[in-house]
């Protein structure tokens, strides 16, 4: 399982004064005002910076480091991501999964057929949709009219029970969900 979770993007400076925009990657940005820390990616090393101020501007954060006091230190940055370690993230709730959990998770239908793994996972709003990648398989493990691709929300009708510790996610297919177009 994943350690460290993106929580946004540097997306540009912000004044002169070494603030810098943030494009956040977290469902909910309010979540900037209680983090006292973030780790910078530099792309060679992990650097920790204490955030001493947070605004917000549109859809963007604005973002204050201690010891960063021009525009000069923190233009390298840009374009840079942030992150936050596991126990600094928000808790999930009973039956929740963060993201980066669930990539690779292999999917099972309920009577045991593999039908890939997640590989991504689609936020439309109204709920999560999984996307399952397609295992190879043999002829004889095929599961009639299964896509390379199969798209599974995130519903309590279609999941059954997912077991973090084998890493498996065992679904119900819903009419329809397996059918060629």
């Amino acid at each position: 399982m994943e350690d460290l979770f993106q929580v946004g993007v540097i997306t540009t400076t912000h004044g002169i004064r070494g603030e810098v925009k943030v494009f956040p990657t977290t469902d909910d940005a309010a979540r900037f005002k209680k983090l006292k820390k973030v780790l910078l990616d530099t792309g060679s090393e992990k650097l920790e910076l204490e955030i001493t101020q947070v605004k917000f501007f549109k859809n963007l954060v604005i973002l204050k480091f201690s010891g960063i006091d021009s525009i000069n230190d923190v233009e390298k940055y840009r374009g840079k991501s942030l992150f936050v370690t596991r126990d600094q993230a928000v808790k999930c709730e009973e039956d929740e999964y963060y993201i980066a959990d669930l990539l690779g998770v292999k999917v099972l239908t309920e009577e045991g057929q593999v039908l890939g793994h997640i590989a991504d996972v689609l936020q439309t709003g109204a709920n999560d949709v999984y996307v399952i990648q397609a295992e190879e398989m043999s002829a004889a493990e095929k599961i009639p009219g299964r896509k390379k691709e199969l798209l599974i929300p995130a519903i309590k009708e279609c999941i059954l029970n997912v077991d973090m510790g084998q890493r498996t996610m065992r679904v119900h297919l819903l009419p329809g969900l397996l059918e060629e177009d």
